[in-house]
């Protein structure tokens, strides 16, 4: 099956993560069976990225299903195995040709036959290394490059796996580090692989520099997102004369920004189900490790559990206010007991239970005992994330970020929140101090920094995170403050301090959901065409895009617009919120997936609009991702160099410079 006919054989419409499955199955272990040998099974070898690539797209059970018995690292001592065919799936770098060149050449090679994928584009001289080696040649089945180098961490969000990308791109001296241009460019050629495997030719916007002055640092930070457009729009024209039925004409629409276009997202407290958990709770990337109870009696087990996409009660709550997922799970819990047959005979006198009871009893109890352990341990997630709310006072702190932030709070409300709150958490009291310092940058100059430092009982080191904005604040396209402070203010002319305001026209259902993302506004203004020329620049030749509205049909390509596909632009409004209200709901299984919740129809989805942050996103910018594709009714894709939860963020931030801290601080 080609790529094409993987994504147009149905009318389904498949997300890119759907996509890339596809054509690592399909496209690469598929294809990949020798005429003479189709129900053989196959040897799978990788390098350390692409089986990253490959474990985000696929589970293991896929990889078996098309064949693979043995999955092998290419650096590792491999047994030889000459009577089977092996699929490679590597990066085209020098050392990695070596070891394949190895592996197949000689009198004896280790596998019969070698299909080999590249995951990006293949350097002439090393294709020339692998063509002049006469033994190999005859045992190579396949030759290709896939062009897919990205990791895909949920349906609509990808990053390319730059930890390091503050530092090595906004820190101190980072322009005269070697290590610049290297982040730089493995970025743009993963970020290209996306628009490569998706068959996407895009409109390429970028976050135009602004007002640099004549250091070099600055000019160099401000320089990033350009810089890095330009790589990606070099690789696509290539893609545009070396892929097949690559589209000549734009199809999508594509923006990069850096973390300079919203500091206060990363170290707000988001009140969501998703955020909430990676924020409070001690997890391993997703993996959250709970006990239950000793079936011998003995101390409790630890038993872990993954926060993905396969678990439907994740996928329905994760991006639901903590209060409504509480109340949500509560109904269902209750609901789920009710109506299930297992649950109903268990609470029944067991003396009054007939043969027939007990027979349905145990042909429900496996079903009934997955459903219940999956809805017990989301039950116990949420308790656990509202005492913590409440022991460390998060709704009071958490109002005053939000008050801080729409211009209802200031300096006075600060003052009075630290010291009524002398044994607050530390790393609260400096998300706090970072939030006010985007507002009001004029309280970090001088001495005054020092007071509020002591008043806080923040470290040194603390408070250089708070200064460390500005190397960020330096590529911002923001006003500077007249007093040379920095501001991420977008109107320096607003009668009260507020780095944020209210959004009109959409209820406010829960308290402290009033905060959203800057690249919510981007968003819709991108897909309106309204975002300003002078700060938001395009690659093409021609930027005046294709109609926003224009639907696919089945074969990919752009139709006539069938009608209007955005809407006005929201508002939230500024009514008093609950805390929590009541929802209905009836099971323990439902799903929310926003695209099954659009439309199944390919036809009916305008074009995608891509967004790529530099320096690393929130979970929050991934849930306006995913609320935005249901409201403009077309796929946002989210990339960034890594998902960041604050602490990760701030100790990010603490190494632009601070040399003595390492990467080993970061709980990745």
């Amino acid at each position: 099956m080609s790529f094409s006919d993987s994504e147009t054989s149905s009318h389904e419409y498949k997300t890119f993560r759907q996509i890339s499955r596809d054509r690592l199955l399909y496209e690469m272990l598929q294809d990949s069976k020798s005429a003479d040998s189709k129900s053989s099974w196959k040897v799978l070898i990788m390098d350390k990225v692409t089986v990253k690539v490959m474990s985000h797209s696929c589970k293991m059970a896929d990889i078996t299903d098309q064949g693979i018995s043995l999955v092998e690292d290419l650096f590792r001592r491999r047994e030889p195995l000459p009577s089977m065919d092996a699929v490679y799936f590597i990066q085209p770098s020098k050392e990695n040709i070596v070891m394949l060149l190895s592996d197949m050449s000689g009198r004896e090679p280790l596998y019969k036959k070698a299909y080999i994928y590249f995951s990006s584009h293949v350097p002439k001289d090393l294709l020339t290394r692998i063509k002049n080696d006469a033994s190999v040649v005859p045992r190579i089945g396949a030759l290709r490059e896939m062009n897919l180098e990205y990791f895909s961490i949920d349906s609509q969000a990808f990053i390319t796996d730059h930890e390091r990308a503050l530092e090595e791109l906004f820190g101190d001296n980072a322009a005269d580090s070697r290590k610049f241009d290297a982040c730089l460019n493995v970025m743009a050629s993963r970020i290209a692989t996306v628009f490569a495997s998706l068959k996407e030719f895009p409109y390429v916007r970028y976050k135009a520099a602004k007002g640099l002055d004549s250091a070099s640092d600055n000019n160099s930070r401000a320089l990033v997102p350009a810089k890095l457009a330009a790589a990606i729009w070099n690789h696509i024209t290539t893609y545009k004369s070396s892929i097949p039925n690559f589209p000549q004409t734009e199809t999508c629409e594509f923006l990069i920004v850096d973390r300079s276009v919203d500091q206060i997202a990363p170290v707000i407290h988001e009140w969501t189900y998703d955020a909430m958990c990676h924020d409070l709770l001690e997890l391993e990337g997703n993996k959250y490790i709970h006990e239950v109870p000793s079936k011998t009696g003995g101390d409790p087990e630890k038993k872990e559990v993954l926060l993905e996409d396969h678990d439907p009660v994740w996928l329905e709550l994760r991006h639901a206010h903590i209060a409504e997922a509480s109340e949500r799970l509560h109904e269902k819990m209750t609901n789920f007991t009710s109506k299930n047959k297992a649950a109903q005979l268990q609470q029944r006198d067991a003396n009054e239970l007939s043969t027939r009871d007990l027979q349905k009893m145990v042909q429900a109890l496996p079903q009934y005992n997955e459903q219940m352990e999956k809805l017990s341990i989301h039950v116990q997630i949420a308790g656990k994330l509202n005492k913590i709310i409440r022991d460390v006072g998060l709704r009071q702190l958490g109002q005053l970020e939000q008050d801080l932030v729409f211009g209802d709070a200031g300096t006075k409300e600060v003052i009075h929140f630290l010291r009524s709150n002398q044994n607050a958490p530390c790393e609260n009291k400096l998300r706090l101090l970072m939030i006010y310092g985007c507002v009001y940058p004029e309280k970090f100059e001088g001495d005054k920094a020092v007071k509020l430092m002591q008043l806080a009982k923040l470290s040194r080191a603390d408070m250089k995170t708070v200064k460390n904005m500005k190397l960020l604040e330096a590529s911002s396209d923001s006003r500077k403050s007249s007093n040379g402070g920095f501001s991420l203010k977008f109107d320096s002319a607003k009668t009260k301090h507020a780095e944020r305001q209210d959004r009109t026209g959409e209820e406010e259902t829960w308290a402290l959901f009033r905060f959203y993302p800057k690249i919510e506004e981007l968003i819709e203004k991108l897909n309106k065409r309204e975002l300003p020329k002078d700060e938001y620049q395009c690659m093409n030749t021609s930027p005046t895009p294709s109609n926003r509205a224009t639907t696919h049909g089945s074969s990919g390509a752009p139709q006539p617009p069938s009608g209007k596909t955005g809407q006005p632009h929201s508002m939230r409004s500024r009514r008093t919120a609950t805390w929590a209200r009541t929802r209905n709901s009836d099971d323990g299984t439902s799903s929310d997936s926003v695209l099954k919740c659009i439309s199944t129809d390919f036809r009916k989805m305008g074009q995608r609009i891509f967004i790529f942050i530099i320096g690393g996103a929130t979970r929050s910018e991934l849930r306006v991702c995913h609320k935005l594709t249901a409201k403009l009714r077309r796929e946002v894709v989210l990339g960034t160099t890594s998902i960041d939860d604050p602490p990760q963020y701030i100790t990010k931030l603490k190494l632009l410079s601070e040399k003595e801290l390492s990467m080993e601080d970061i709980n990745v």
